[in-house]
């Protein structure tokens, strides 16, 4: 009798089983009162109409041949056709450390590899791919699943990948500018999508250390540093990117030595890391002040100094509690680099304006702009996406 009784309080103890049928699902939900069927009809109906029409006009009456034929436009614009070779080396590279990594990290970068991966193939498959290009497509995903293979049986592979992300950089501008060495190729037809991504990475790269900075004077007690960081900070945060842009390309110039010169783009890369890196210190100090003071006490009392205890208990505490709000800046920056257009540069989005303006495909500018913001998408998408992945597997926001 006793073992019946426990039986019993076992059954109603045990928490009820969660059904994962479907209908359950959208009966719970949707349909869970008359006011609510109503309004998933409706819904249902508008968002099927609007469906029905966005790929109606994708598939049946769009024009693509304006971005299969301007494609090289879009992606490095002007930059010479018999050094072409150079785009895809510094593509190959980068192609090799994402391989690398995705072979000895796995996780978020194996999934972005694996994005890479699609967008490979979905060029190679375009019929109005080149046969050179499908070559070095082709090269490229050889090149992408060599470096998974190598990243993932070689225990070294973690070290060299470290120091392959550090010299990837300059190696990549060596492909695109030369300096001095390979034939020098002016930076007035580094255009479209090519330019887009030097000016967004280099101000991020750039701008967050000069944020970590800039937070960390914000808060010293030496008063010279400290309200020289507010003072920066402050200005530039009151000043609209594109004065900054303007302030770059016309004023910049006026205050130069004379015979010194600054080339356009390396203005504005620093005209949009001087401005990104007073949104990236206010992050970062925000990141600050979320550390409770018991953290400052317990480094104190383990005998760290006031430098150790900032690189090596607060700050990674700070950036790891931030990491959203950095990736969303950086993603502002990475869409912000449309403004180039005003100021001169032809960006992706300057591209897409010569090539609307162009006689022979008049009218078609809904298409090059639907490519264009699905491009953006794309990227910032990545971006955001890594930023998810990153704070999934340093558990932010669980408890």
């Amino acid at each position: 009798m006793s073992v019946d009784l426990k039986i019993i309080e076992a059954k109603q103890i045990a928490p009820p089983k969660t059904s994962t049928n479907a209908w359950e699902w959208a009966k719970k939900n949707l349909f869970n009162s008359w006011l609510n069927t109503i309004l998933t009809f409706i819904a249902s109906a508008v968002l099927f109409q609007i469906i029905y029409a966005v790929f109606g006009w994708v598939l049946t009456e769009a024009q693509w041949d304006v971005i299969t034929e301007n494609y090289k436009l879009f992606m490095v614009g002007q930059y010479p056709v018999a050094q072409l070779w150079r785009m895809w080396a510094a593509l190959t590279t980068l192609t090799l450390m994402f391989g690398l990594s995705a072979g000895r990290f796995k996780g978020t970068m194996l999934r972005l590899s694996g994005i890479l991966l699609i967008v490979y193939l979905i060029h190679l498959g375009a019929p109005f791919t080149s046969g050179s290009t499908k070559i070095w497509l082709a090269t490229q995903i050889s090149i992408l699943a060599l470096g998974y293979l190598i990243g993932h049986y070689f225990v070294r592979a973690k070290r060299f990948t470290l120091i392959g992300w550090a010299l990837s950089i300059p190696l990549i501008l060596f492909f695109i500018q030369g300096f001095g060495i390979l034939p020098a190729i002016r930076t007035n037809v580094w255009n479209g999508l090519m330019l887009t991504l030097l000016i967004a990475v280099f101000a991020i790269l750039v701008s967050f250390p000069i944020g970590i900075l800039l937070a960390l004077g914000r808060t010293s007690h030496l008063p010279v540093i400290k309200y020289f960081c507010i003072a920066y900070i402050e200005l530039i945060r009151g000043i609209p990117l594109i004065t900054i842009f303007f302030m770059a390309q016309v004023l910049l110039p006026l205050f130069l030595p004379t015979g010194l010169t600054i080339d356009n783009v390396i203005r504005v890369m620093l005209g949009a890391t001087l401005f990104t890196s007073a949104y990236m210190a206010e992050n970062v100090r925000g990141g600050l002040q979320s550390i409770p003071n018991g953290q400052y006490e317990a480094a104190k009392a383990i005998g760290l100094n006031p430098v150790q205890t900032t690189f090596f208990i607060i700050l990674p505490q700070a950036l790891r509690a931030i990491i959203p709000t950095i990736v969303g800046q950086s993603i502002a920056m990475f869409k912000d680099t449309s403004l180039v257009a005003i100021v001169g540069l032809v960006d992706l989005l300057g591209i897409a304006q010569s090539v609307k303006s162009n006689p022979e495909f008049l009218g078609r500018h809904m298409e090059v702009y639907v490519f264009v913001a699905f491009v953006y998408w794309v990227i910032a998408y990545s971006m955001s996406y890594s930023s998810r992945r990153i704070e999934k597997s340093l558990g932010i926001g669980e408890r």
